[in-house]
């Protein structure tokens, strides 16, 4: 199972039935592969759709998710216009909200938007995103390509938001954010504390509960 597979599944778990969910571009853009049949998860997109599903055959190329991704739009869903849509979004009616990240710390602040070296165009949505979803979910590999933590002590980068994040999912390890910190909550099956340890340079605890990952 590749790194991408581990994280998406394990978030996935974490929604329930009638929940409203908008994810981000990357990685929780799988996390719809992974949602249980049956379970009735309302996938919001910026770019103003409600009730996202999969791509059909043939692709409608006038549907596309917030990542210009071929979609389309699911029985009883809808599209409107970005008014529309970031009126969800800052009226609170967002469950979850599931993106990913370059840098998140120990505070639960999140940098997402802003890349070194590279020209960008701005954050998108994700500052109104994370301050308008009831819970915000980082969904990223544990390190950087470079083998750099991604889970860090402070943000260097400028950040995204400031002390939203709530829960964070890696191919390695799950991280609670609480009042005390971080809390390693789950590790990934084959996964040793030690090795999750040595990924992450900021501080953790250690949760009394700790459990193996349920992707399987």
């Amino acid at each position: 199972m590749d790194a991408k597979e581990i994280i998406a599944k394990r978030v996935a778990l974490e929604f329930k039935d009638g929940n409203v969910v908008n994810l981000g571009i990357g990685i929780p853009t799988v996390v719809a592969e992974y949602i249980p049949k049956g379970m009735a998860v309302l996938l919001h997109s910026e770019n103003g759709y409600i009730g996202l599903g999969p791509a059909l055959d043939p692709i409608d190329p006038d549907v596309v998710n917030a990542g210009a991704k071929p979609a389309s739009i699911l029985p009883g869903g809808a599209m409107f216009d970005s008014v529309m849509s970031f009126a969800i979004v800052r009226g609170g009616h967002l469950d979850f909200t599931v993106l990913g990240a370059l840098e998140v710390d120990q505070q639960g602040n999140l940098a997402n938007w802003m890349v070194p070296g590279k020209i960008v165009p701005g954050m998108g949505g994700a500052m109104d995103l994370v301050v308008g979803a009831k819970q915000v979910i980082v969904a990223m590999e544990h390190t950087a390509k470079d083998g750099a933590p991604k889970i860090v002590k402070e943000c260097t980068l400028p950040l995204t938001g400031k002390a939203v994040v709530k829960m964070i999912v890696t191919n390695l390890a799950v991280f609670q954010v609480t009042g005390q910190g971080l809390v390693l909550s789950e590790v990934a099956p084959g996964v040793a504390i030690d090795k999750v340890r040595a990924a992450t340079a900021a501080e953790f605890s250690i949760s009394p509960l700790l459990k193996e990952m349920d992707i399987a």
